[in-house]
């Protein structure tokens, strides 16, 4: 379980600190979910350039009545604060770790095998129903900023950053936050109590990490 293909950034992280991922392989896990995020954004936005240009007369923006970055990064909704944006993505990210943690755990009874990634898609469309409000719910920093950054080239241009008062870093930094704060919970409450489960690293390294982190 060590070794899934997780396609989140935030997830990646968890896993380093919890030792299930060697430190080694994060930037290149993080570079190719950078890249593959921009490339989807890319191709969306190739099979829909027609469209793009028929609903926007040319003119891509962010904001205003034919706004379209919102199709490929989230803002903000117009009551969300900074300080609320950033709380919104730490707690909603913090739960899908927490929730995948308990899926692929081996010290846990955890989805019947096979079933895990409907379980985790089932529990990403929870959080989204409940939590989408406010910002879209970005809980991947790959899946926004990829995207932010494609549209940054693509014509919509360096609003796409500054739009919201600069609102771009809070799906960047609150999930990466939310991962981290929820390995910790996770080793702390329930993985440091499993009884006989072996682990790749001794728990003093476990702790060490922890506590650097």
């Amino acid at each position: 379980m060590a070794s899934w293909g997780h396609v989140n950034p935030a997830v990646s992280l968890a896993m380093v600190i919890l030792g299930k991922l060697k430190i080694w392989k994060f930037p290149f896990y993080v570079i190719a979910q950078f890249l593959g995020a921009f490339a989807g954004a890319a191709a969306v936005f190739g099979l829909y350039y027609d469209a793009f240009m028929d609903f926007t007369s040319g003119i891509l923006s962010v904001t205003g009545i034919n706004a379209t970055g919102h199709i490929f990064a989230s803002y903000p909704a117009r009551h969300l604060s900074v300080l609320g944006g950033f709380i919104d993505q730490v707690v909603g990210t913090g739960m899908l770790v927490l929730c995948i943690l308990a899926i692929i755990d081996g010290g846990n009874i955890g989805a019947p095998k096979g079933v895990e990634p409907l379980a985790i898609g089932l529990i990403i469309m929870a959080i989204g129903v409940s939590m989408g409000l406010n910002c879209g719910y970005p809980l991947n920093p790959a899946r926004d900023l990829g995207p932010r950054l494609f549209t940054a080239v693509a014509g919509w241009g360096m609003e796409v950053f500054s739009t919201a008062d600069n609102w771009w870093w809070i799906p960047v930094a609150g999930p990466m936050v939310g991962g981290v704060i929820a390995a910790v919970i996770y080793y702390l409450f329930i993985e440091l109590h499993h009884p006989h489960v072996e682990h790749e690293n001794s728990l003093k390294d476990k702790y060490e990490m922890i506590t650097m982190s």
